[in-house]
């Protein structure tokens, strides 16, 4: 056995109900809480939607009050998680409930933190600085991608300096996490391929991860197997309740495995993509990938062959050279087959722009578990392979 695998590992995970309408348990989980003043953070847009109505409604019973919060952008910002804990604070609330995909659950985590531990959101950057705990917490799921609900990771974009700051604590994980498919039928099909690339990619990196583990390893490689199996599925007009569960349920196990392994150099390379151009994440996180896997490819291909498997590859009896050809040509397939693009344009992207997308990525918590320390060249060569003028 892999001397890795004896070391010491934690594994932290929130209550969790899966299923067809798990969103429709709120109102008995407020009152396991006692809560009386909640306050939903979520997205504008969803509140059209008969699901989330019929949520909200649920929760009206049990409640004195309920609060909104839905001041918030895709690639959520400080001053917008700043602005919601003074309301949070000011309004006596006593429970969040995020409904949404990454940027409201992220948003709702940041918020929890300034209210239980005061100060700015942004003096909580990196690992375990996170002190008390916050509020509960319920997170409701409206993509199969981030995983935020169940994960130690909370990402705010610092808006002064244009980066996206990683917060890492287990005191951000949610009380509860109810994971529902019926709202991932309404989602948009290139927001629905972007989200799944995504959990895709967690899964890829939390399983050749420095700091993987035995546990990490299970929910790691099943993600795999799952989204490979539906993600194709999952964008056509005639998908199914059945797809969406099993991409949901792929985005789940990829949350548990990168939430305890942490991730790797796509990461760290699309928070600073997406921090300074404001770019989606799973967009950054599709076309980052095959990139990362060619340079990571070396330094752990063994762990690339269990993965190639799950992809669904016959793989036992080929050489590396081949392996890795395999695996980036199903990549790449699969990005291509739900339409994403295979680089970012940039309108007069200057090297200074470069050269501060290097250094933000570099310094990302995320690429600390990368198993092969990249080097700045390296770095600069793969922006300028995905972004183009």
């Amino acid at each position: 056995m892999p001397k890795t695998l004896l070391e010491l590992r934690k594994f932290v995970i929130p209550e969790i109900i899966i299923g067809v309408d798990a969103r429709l348990l709120i109102g008995r989980y407020i009152s396991h809480f006692n809560a009386k003043k909640p306050m939903i953070v979520t997205d504008k847009a969803l509140q059209n939607f008969e699901w989330f109505r019929d949520t909200i409604n649920l929760i009206r019973p049990h409640v004195k009050k309920l609060f909104f919060f839905d001041d918030i952008t895709p690639n959520p910002k400080d001053h917008e998680a700043m602005r919601g804990a003074d309301l949070f604070l000011s309004l006596g609330c006593d429970l969040i409930i995020a409904i949404g995909g990454g940027s409201a659950i992220d948003c709702a985590k940041c918020i929890s933190i300034v209210a239980s531990n005061g100060g700015n959101i942004l003096d909580y950057e990196g690992v375990d600085e996170v002190r008390m705990p916050g509020p509960p917490l319920i997170g409701i799921p409206t993509t199969a991608g981030s995983s935020a609900d169940v994960s130690q990771f909370a990402i705010i974009k610092d808006s002064a300096a244009h980066i996206k700051r990683a917060i890492i604590s287990k005191k951000v994980v949610p009380d509860l996490a109810l994971i529902d498919p019926i709202p991932l039928m309404s989602m948009d099909r290139y927001l629905t391929a972007c989200t799944a690339m995504d959990a895709l990619t967690h899964a890829i990196e939390a399983y050749v991860s420095s700091t993987h583990s035995a546990l990490t390893d299970v929910h790691a490689l099943e993600s795999i197997r799952l989204i490979n199996q539906v993600i194709e599925k999952s964008v056509m007009p005639q998908r199914s309740i059945e797809t969406m569960y099993e991409l949901m349920l792929g985005s789940l196990q990829a949350g548990l495995a990168f939430s305890n392994a942490s991730l790797g150099a796509v990461h760290a390379m699309s928070h600073s993509m997406g921090g300074l151009l404001d770019l989606p994440h799973g967009e950054c996180n599709s076309i980052l990938l095959e990139h990362i896997i060619r340079i990571n490819f070396e330094t752990v291909p063994d762990r690339y062959r269990d993965i190639a498997r799950q992809l669904g590859l016959s793989v036992d009896n080929v050489s590396d050279t081949l392996l890795l050809e395999m695996i980036i040509n199903r990549i790449v397939s699969m990005r291509e087959n739900l339409t994403i693009p295979t680089h970012i344009k940039v309108e007069n992207l200057k090297e200074s722009t470069v050269a501060y997308l290097v250094e933000n990525a570099l310094n990302d918590p995320c690429m600390v578990t990368n198993p092969r320390i990249l080097t700045k060249e390296e770095v600069r060569i793969i922006y300028g392979r995905v972004l183009q003028t």
